[in-house]
Parts: structure tokens; sequence; C-alpha cells
């Protein structure tokens, strides 16, 4: 009986940035609360336990402080937030990652970087990673707003951010992307539940157990993980007799659900 080689389902990989190929444990993110607070009590005259409370309320209701602020009527440009809450970051804790790197360069599909952050911010993560080049393109904050620079009021133009389906919509199309060939890879609950109802194929990353949020679960994002829980990124074997691959949505999430492992 002969074997051969099965082409992978995706075509393309979407990456989140931030806690996703780096790890939640460096401080970025802990440093991006706490700039977010002393922007909220410099900028915006917030007591300090105001500014926590705010911080994590108008990321529930509107998925960042700066759209929040905006829709409240605080007229505060993308740039001057992104400068003080990314601009003093203690980027030297973002350390080369070799094996991410390796990892990456092993996949043959195009590979996008679909962050909520400002480019700025994403450039210099991926500088610090040593991962910048294995990406073909970067859909950011930017990519998301293009209007809001010419906005004459700060309600003008709202924000759109990750989970927003108008904010997947964009990406998928600045990607030109079929979303039931593409892998999304995200930290955020809210993030892959999103991209699922777009169509993607989705990977929670942070967890250990599978659930029923993403279509896998890794705890995190290097070769090891990824080749035992996603094999079919890098395509899989089969016997001659296999029916050749469909690219039906309803048989990919059959072809996916069947590589699955168990406990990923």
């Amino acid at each position: 009986m002969a074997v051969r080689n099965k082409p992978s389902p995706f075509d393309c990989i979407i990456f989140d940035l931030d806690d996703t190929l780096y790890p939640s444990n460096t401080g970025i993110g802990a440093a991006v609360k706490k700039n977010i607070d002393l922007f909220l009590m410099e900028k915006c005259g917030f007591s300090q336990s105001k500014a926590s409370t705010l911080r994590v309320e108008l990321f529930k209701s509107h998925g960042s402080t700066l759209a929040g602020l905006r829709a409240l009527g605080y007229d505060i440009t993308a740039e001057e937030y992104h400068g003080f809450v990314h601009g003093r970051l203690p980027y030297e804790l973002i350390k080369p990652d070799i094996q991410l790197r390796n990892l990456l360069r092993s996949i043959n599909q195009r590979k996008i970087i679909f962050t909520n952050s400002d480019r700025i911010h994403a450039l210099r993560a991926l500088d610090r990673l040593g991962i910048t080049d294995c990406f073909e393109q970067i859909i950011c904050f930017e990519t998301l707003n293009p209007n809001l620079p010419n906005s004459t009021r700060p309600d003008e133009f709202p924000v759109l951010l990750k989970p927003s389906p108008d904010a997947f919509k964009i990406a998928i199309q600045a990607a030109n992307v079929d979303p039931r060939h593409t892998l999304f890879l995200d930290d955020s609950v809210r993030n892959i539940i999103a991209g699922k109802e777009m169509g993607l194929h989705t990977v929670l990353v942070g967890e250990t157990v599978k659930n029923n949020v993403g279509d896998y679960v890794v705890e995190c994002v290097n070769s090891v993980t990824l080749a035992e829980v996603i094999p079919e990124i890098w395509g899989s074997r089969v016997d001659d007799y296999d029916q050749k691959l469909s690219r039906t949505n309803s048989e990919l999430d059959a072809l996916l659900s069947a590589y699955t492992a168990v406990g990923a």
C-alpha cells in the first residue's frame, strides 16, 4: 500500500503577538497595566484606585482603555496614548528566542501578525525576539484604525480592536486570506471566540487542557507543542486510498478535530 504526503489544510498562519509569541510572565503585561494606570492618573486626573478599576472596566466594555476614553469624550490621540503606555516599557525583558525563530522558519505557509498594539510596539517586540523577518505582514492598530488621525472629535471614529467582528473583517481583508484555510493563534478567549465566528480555525494559547473555546489548545508556541497538537501545519502522511483533501468548512473541521491531541 503506497503512502504519500497530504498537504496542509492551512494556507496561512496568523499569530497574535503579546502573551502569545512570548510568555505572559515576562513582565511586559504587568508593565502595560501599570503604565495605563499612570496615564489615567497623570493625563486624565483619576485617583489611583479609580484608575485601576476604570482600566478593567474600559477593557471589558470597549476592548482597550484608549477606545473607552475616546468613547467617553476624552480627546486623546493614539500616538499620545501609545507613546506613554508602550514608550516606557522594559523591552529588555523580552529575550531573543532562537527556538521560536527556527519553528517559524520551518512553517512554509504565509505568516502574519495580528495585534491590537501599535506598529512601533509590535516591531520592537518582534525585534527583541529576533523574528521580525519571519513574518510577511503586520496587522496592527494603525491597520484597523486608518481614519483615526483625521477625526475632528473623539467619538467620530470609534476605535476598532479585536475582538470586534469589524476588526476581524478588516484583518482578513488586509491579509487577503480565506478563513476556512487559515489558522489563528491568540491567548485571549474573547479573540478566539470572535475568530471562530469569522470562520477561522483557532488555537487558544496559554492553556493546558482542551476546551470548547478553540479548535486547539496549546500551553505555549514552541516546536514540540505545535508538532504534537497541530502536525497538519506541516502536512501529514496518509495512505493512497484516502480521499483528497476537500476544502469545505465542515470537512476541514472534521480533519482538524481528528488531529487534536488529548489533554493538549
